[in-house]
């Protein structure tokens, strides 16, 4: 449920008197179940079904993703400091980076940043704004 609409239904609610807060006469269940109601509404992207996840547009989009999040983990990981305890070497610094590489895809994959489905329906000029 987002803020606005917990907001609006909190002022609906209640009614201010002039020294305190006062509850309305409805009641506990009703409020509940128009709180479910909503809830279950907001779970309702608009667009969300227009996404053909197997377009290789959407692929790419995805690999664009994958590419952002890449980027952020290599600029984390550069921020730690190495005691030169192990030599690592030039082997290990390539497999480092492909460990790096298969958590962003993994991370893509996984966590719903949503931004692979934004850059979709701007292509696609399905976005409704």
């Amino acid at each position: 449920m987002d803020i606005a609409a917990l907001s609006s239904m909190q002022l609906e609610n209640v009614r201010m008197s002039s020294s305190s807060v006062v509850p309305t006469s409805q009641s506990f269940e009703d409020l509940l179940r128009r709180t479910s109601s909503m809830e279950k509404q907001a779970d309702i992207r608009p667009g969300q079904s227009d996404i053909d996840k197997n377009d290789k547009l959407y692929q790419l989009c995805l690999e664009l993703e994958t590419f952002l999040v890449k980027n952020l983990l290599t600029g984390m990981r550069n921020t730690i400091q190495k005691s030169g305890l192990i030599d690592e070497g030039f082997a290990g610094k390539m497999y480092e980076d492909m460990l790096y590489d298969e958590y962003a895809k993994d991370f893509t994959k996984n966590a719903g940043f949503g931004l692979a489905e934004q850059a979709y329906r701007q292509l696609t000029s399905t976005a409704k704004w």
